[in-house]
């Protein structure tokens, strides 16, 4: 799922808020990567787009903290999770991440909107300690629930750093999402197959191309993804 407004789009398709809010940081080395939570304006719009508070919630305290706090809790969310995937020791990651998980978080009441339908709205107004604990909770609860656990990855496109939980058949899935990252690798593939072929076979050559993979001579399209 992807949301946002403008030049600025998130995606919240990795299995977890937590994994979600990781994707938003620059990766190093990842070319095409930048920060996307640059300033408070952008934060505000996340919390928002990822539903830790309800649409048109004011947060009248958010400011440059609350962006600093939310980048620490998102680079030690990171380093847990690279942990877990056979990276280095997270040292001191685990005990700040159980500290803000303590905090309460902001409790959520159901009122009737103005067409009378019930909808989400907050017990009161969120701070910052209350939207981390959200996060910082989800971290604890992946990072201690086994299944959760061992369906935890990385995602295999050349220029892809995202986390997330595969809960495919089989647990092959190899990418963060297959309309993004796989249909990327599928024409980059298709490409590499064109270029190595077409002299040698011919653009018409029946089986040059895999089911459903278009030509050399037809432009480029999206091809729907399968499993992988």
């Amino acid at each position: 799922m992807a949301a946002g407004r403008g030049a600025r789009m998130w995606r919240f398709d990795a299995g977890r808020i937590c994994l979600d809010l990781v994707a938003t940081e620059r990766a190093g080395g990842v070319p095409g990567t930048c920060e996307q939570l640059g300033g408070p304006d952008h934060l505000t719009q996340w919390l928002a787009d990822a539903r830790l508070v309800p649409p048109d919630t004011v947060l009248a305290s958010l400011d440059d903290t609350w962006v600093v706090r939310f980048h620490e809790l998102r680079s030690d969310v990171s380093r847990l999770m690279a942990a877990q995937l056979g990276g280095p020791p997270a040292d001191g990651a685990l005990e700040r991440v159980n500290s803000l998980a303590s905090a309460a978080p902001p409790g959520p009441r159901a009122v009737r909107g103005a067409d009378g339908v019930l909808v989400r709205a907050l017990s009161a107004a969120p701070d910052c300690a209350g939207l981390l604990a959200v996060v910082a909770r989800d971290a604890v609860d992946l990072l201690t629930d086994p299944v959760a656990r061992a369906a935890l990855r990385r995602c295999q496109g050349e220029a892809c750093h995202r986390l997330y939980l595969d809960t495919s058949r089989g647990g092959r899935r190899r990418w963060c999402s297959g309309e993004v990252c796989g249909n990327r690798e599928r024409v980059a593939r298709h490409r590499r197959r064109t270029s190595g072929t077409t002299g040698a076979l011919g653009p018409a050559t029946p089986g040059a191309y895999g089911p459903g993979e278009p030509g050399p001579s037809g432009p480029e399209k999206e091809i729907p993804p399968g499993v992988e």
